[in-house]
């Protein structure tokens, strides 16, 4: 998209109108914990580093990092999910209130496990830290009907309150395609955009405003492998908008950009923002998929919430952790471009 002097106003005009949005965000609560050590030795029981704990905390992740960036960009956020009383859950829902958003549509379960992603990073004194392994804890798959069913009803009761959903199914069964089925009429009453980001069910989502998957999930929805073959990403793009009854759908690509499908119109190519050299990719489909939707609720068109999302994603990436973008950060490149 060419950045005229009427464009650039346009979409910071859509930034400028992200504070007077309310955003309902219906998914899966992750933590994400990041341990950081400084080398100490080599253990003597086997060939594996000591690392002498120096730091450690808990962000939001998943929904709650989509959440987090829809605080952190003045919109009015509410998250409807589950989490344990663990102190994975509690972290996130202290992180919630310190950014005063309502943490009424969650629900804490006795017994729940908080979805967690414990990152431990080690290095030298004065060397950049580098990953080295990660634990993931994940909740049981008992009960997740009743979890569902409970939290559809409460996003039902706050989508009249909402300019835009965002559904966030990381696998965990926090909802699934059945229960987001039930919104999607009342969303449609409303005019209301029902955008859905999904890791694993990407194909069983239908009829909704949008879709932001990445291209490897695309590839495992087909079964084909996209690489640099863009008359297959063209390919297999329009048959998911068809096939799903979209409005649209913004593939990620990493550091080849995006690339974004309407109805009607041809394939859009969106080339990276900023550096293709990432520092830090976690997060980063949680930013797109929230401004995408933060932007659509404010009126844009989807070309223009696309380059919005592709701004944000261009500016988490080169932050180190689960990162957030501000609208003064989107001004500021918006205005550069």
């Amino acid at each position: 998209m060419k950045i005229t002097n009427r464009v650039r106003s346009s979409l910071l005009s859509l930034v400028r109108r992200f504070p007077r949005q309310h955003v309902v965000v219906l998914g899966d609560m992750v933590a994400d914990e990041f341990v950081y050590g400084e080398i100490a030795r080599i253990s003597r029981e086997a060939p594996v580093l000591i690392l002498r704990q120096r730091e450690r905390k808990i962000l939001p992740g998943g929904a709650a990092n989509a959440v987090n960036n829809l605080a952190d960009l003045g919109a009015r956020v509410t998250p409807v999910g589950v989490v344990g009383t663990d102190d994975a859950g509690e972290a996130l829902l202290q992180s919630f209130e310190a950014k005063k958003v309502s943490t009424r549509g969650i629900l804490r379960v006795q017994g729940y496990t908080t979805p967690t992603k414990s990152r431990i990073l080690g290095g030298l004194t004065h060397w950049q830290r580098q990953q080295i392994v990660r634990v993931d804890r994940e909740p049981a798959e008992d009960g997740r009907q009743e979890f569902r069913e409970r939290i559809r009803k409460l996003a039902g009761q706050r989508l009249s309150r909402a300019q835009a959903v965002l559904v966030s199914d990381y696998g965990y069964g926090t909802t699934d395609a059945a229960e987001v089925e039930k919104l999607r009429l009342p969303a449609k009453n409303r005019q209301v955009p029902l955008v859905v980001d999904s890791r694993y069910a990407l194909a069983s989502y239908c009829q909704v405003t949008a879709l932001t998957p990445n291209e490897p999930e695309v590839e495992a929805a087909f079964g084909k492998t996209i690489g640099n073959n863009v008359d297959l990403l063209f390919e297999l793009g329009r048959a998911m908008l068809k096939r799903q009854s979209l409005q649209a759908l913004l593939i990620t690509r990493g550091h080849d950009g995006m690339a974004l499908f309407e109805a009607g119109r041809k394939p859009q190519l969106i080339p990276v923002f900023g550096s293709d050299q990432a520092v830090d990719v976690t997060g980063a489909g949680d930013t797109v998929g929230a401004v995408f939707t933060l932007a659509l609720a404010a009126g844009a068109t989807f070309t223009h919430a696309a380059f919005l999302a592709n701004c944000a994603g261009g500016i988490v990436v080169m932050k180190r952790g689960t990162a957030t973008v501000t609208t003064q950060e989107l001004k500021e490149v918006i205005r550069n471009s």
